[in-house]
């Protein structure tokens, strides 16, 4: 069997049973002892075993100094984005990154001035906003068109967004965060057509990419067309589908040279391309050994959207759940409860102890959405969505 071959993790992996997060200072957990946090991306799961094992190999070596990146780093990306992806990334396109957003934060500052527009498909990841505004650019909003209950890109703003001279920068979320939907390619490569047309660099943030349906796969914006591939840098990391992200750890991808060139001196002069002891070593393992794992992990969410999903059709159904085909935070529409989530967060949360995301953080358009992380146990998933259910139940709307 192949490095990347499908190997049935059901029986060898176990994600019924969480570890206890609660005093562990986890971001995540720091709540209430009756509450429920299902609203940060962060997995509930253990990492995989194979990644602990290289984690802790690393630390039997007694010495936290300083680390290189060498081509097993390069060559575990390539490989995985080769085998899983049908992508080939070349060597030297990969520059190492502490983070995926301080790369975010440096790769603004480094490819527009001050007051220029940064372009985003909202609703859209909320910290893009704090990344575009801390650099004192502005965000300029492409709203997703929202219509019969699902999404769709909303073509002749986007022209007019993209054709304004003080647009420069396009930050595309792909898969998308919050309403976790794959792009088509030629969706992709119609965005990367028009950037190119109107001088727009793309940077696309690809870090949900493994974490589609299985069956599902998506296309790096890269891969879409050479437009996309000449315009265009990606940040990819195995921090999101391996639950790894407190390793701080990322890699960006350009496949132009100069604009390449423009990256890689933004995150020196920044100080994020020093590679973290553990992030390298955590990123080997996972694109090398983290298959089987990953896998498992895809079926064991798959089922728990359409637990959820059944659940609220049955028991909320003035709830609509958007169809969504990556990602594990699912978005709900609460337009038949209010048109503030925000307030309606924290009326559930206050009620019940249910700790969601309010869509109104994520831009234009999410005003009345909320977001639900499932990256959970089976027992817990039941337990948050039978707290949804006493809320909505009180709620007055």
């Amino acid at each position: 069997m192949g490095l990347f071959d499908f190997i049935s993790g059901k029986e060898k992996y176990d994600f019924d049973t969480l570890p206890n997060r609660r005093g562990t200072k986890s971001l995540k957990w720091d709540v209430g002892e009756n509450e429920l946090p299902m609203w940060v991306a962060d997995m509930d799961f253990a990492v995989a075993p194979e990644i602990i094992e290289a984690l802790q190999k690393r630390l039997n070596e007694r010495v936290l100094g300083y680390s290189i990146i060498d081509d097993e780093w390069r060559s575990a990306y390539q490989g995985w984005w080769l085998a899983r992806h049908d992508y080939e990334i070349q060597k030297e396109w990969l520059i190492y990154a502490g983070g995926t957003l301080p790369a975010i934060d440096s790769i603004i500052r480094k490819l527009t001035s001050p007051a220029e527009n940064v372009l985003l498909m909202s609703p859209v990841y909320n910290c893009f906003y704090y990344c575009i505004k801390n650099a004192a650019r502005v965000p300029m909003e492409n709203e997703l068109a929202y219509a019969n209950g699902d999404y769709s890109i909303n073509w002749e703003d986007l022209q007019a967004k993209l054709a304004d001279p003080q647009t420069t920068l396009f930050i595309l979320c792909n898969p998308h965060n919050p309403v976790g939907r794959t792009f088509s390619r030629d969706d992709l490569a119609r965005i990367g057509e028009l950037c190119e047309k109107h001088g727009v660099t793309v940077l696309s943030d690809e870090v949900h990419c493994d974490l589609t349906e299985p069956g599902v796969r998506y296309t790096p914006f890269a891969a879409a067309s050479k437009s996309c591939e000449r315009i265009s840098a990606s940040i990819i990391a195995p921090t999101k589908a391996f639950n790894i992200a407190g390793l701080q750890s990322a890699a960006v991808f350009a496949a132009d040279k100069r604009l390449r060139h423009k990256i890689s001196k933004a995150l020196n002069s920044d100080d994020i391309a020093e590679p973290n002891f553990f992030g390298v070593q955590g990123a080997i393992a996972a694109f090398t050994k983290g298959a089987p794992w990953l896998d498992a992990l895809r079926e064991y969410l798959s089922e728990n959207r359409k637990f959820a999903t059944e659940f609220i059709a049955r028991e909320l159904p003035q709830v609509h759940v958007v169809p969504q085909d990556a990602t594990y935070l699912m978005w709900l529409d609460a337009g038949a409860y209010t048109q503030d989530s925000a307030e309606l967060a924290r009326f559930i949360r206050e009620k019940t102890g249910l700790y969601l995301s309010c869509g109104a953080q994520y831009g234009k358009g999410g005003e009345k959405f909320l977001r639900l992380n499932i990256a959970t146990s089976r027992a817990l998933l039941k337990d948050g969505l039978g707290r949804l259910k006493e809320a909505l139940k009180i709620c007055p709307h």
